[in-house]
């Protein structure tokens, strides 16, 4: 009975530091968790390799989404933009807020793009920059009745270099090509604020403003396709993804990938722990 009310505590322990804002008490939840896991398997079979085990079980979760319907998961090798109208208010209720937040800033609206693959969806609504030289475009992510957005900034040189700031939330699936560096600001509270952290970070690596291309508004969604093929290109030489035998034209996660793709989830869950 002692051995009960002590995870019973741990876990009402976890619940009231989950219940929280703060990260690092956020995060000591978390590890509650795990203590209240292994104290359930010490407890039940008295052996600590047990207990050690329910605690690896949790990092061993993602492997079934993985083995599932990542492993069977085909995506097209082209991803070809297409103008879209933009979702409705219930899809995406904060557009006009955000589209106002970035015209605020001198950023002029470009395009409504976006592609559709199954039941993945993407809709891009891009703006440019003449002054920065720079494109900002916010995305909506929407898979398996799931969704979520980001913004990014994004400035290129004539040389093929990309620099980009985003507050993509999550590590990002694929390995970035070598001529794309990514600056991500997860925690920016507000465009103004992404916009001068992009303007740093450029700073930071030299770039000059006179170094930026003058880019073409309307090209803009043709160029991130390019980019696209070209992060896919660079995925399949490092053998992340692979060619699918029975479509060419398809692609898929590679065993190497998926390996990959597991760090990537174990990190995010101990950073959104």
């Amino acid at each position: 009975m002692t051995s009960l009310f002590i995870v019973l505590g741990v876990i009402v322990l976890a619940l009231a530091l989950r219940s929280f804002s703060h990260p690092v008490l956020r995060k000591a939840g978390a590890v509650a968790v795990l203590v209240a896991t292994y104290l359930i398997g010490y407890f039940l079979t008295g052996s600590h390799v047990a207990g050690t085990a329910g605690v690896l079980m949790w990092f061993l979760l993602p492997w079934i989404e993985l083995l599932t319907r990542i492993r069977r998961l085909r995506l097209p090798m082209k991803k070809s933009l297409r103008h879209q109208p933009p979702p409705n208010a219930q899809r995406f209720p904060n557009l006009g807020d955000f589209t106002d937040e970035i015209e605020a800033e001198e950023f002029e609206y470009a395009e409504d793009a976006g592609w559709e693959w199954e039941d993945l969806k993407q809709f891009f609504r891009i703006f440019y920059s003449e002054k920065d030289r720079t494109q900002a475009a916010i995305c909506l992510n929407e898979q398996h009745g799931l969704a979520f957005v980001f913004v990014s900034l994004t400035s290129r040189t004539s040389d093929g270099r990309v620099y980009r700031t985003w507050n993509f939330p999550f590590s990002y699936t694929l390995k970035m090509a070598p001529e794309i560096r990514i600056n991500r600001v997860p925690n920016a509270n507000s465009f103004a604020e992404m916009l001068a952290e992009h303007r740093d970070f450029l700073l930071r690596l030299g770039v000059a403003p006179e170094d930026l291309v003058d880019e073409n508004p309307e090209a803009l969604p043709e160029q991130m396709e390019t980019e696209t093929q070209q992060q896919i290109r660079h995925n399949l030489d490092r053998g992340l993804i692979e060619t699918c035998a029975q479509d060419p034209g398809q692609v898929r996660y590679s065993w190497r990938g998926l390996f990959f793709l597991y760090g990537q989830l174990v990190k995010d869950m101990v950073k959104l722990s």
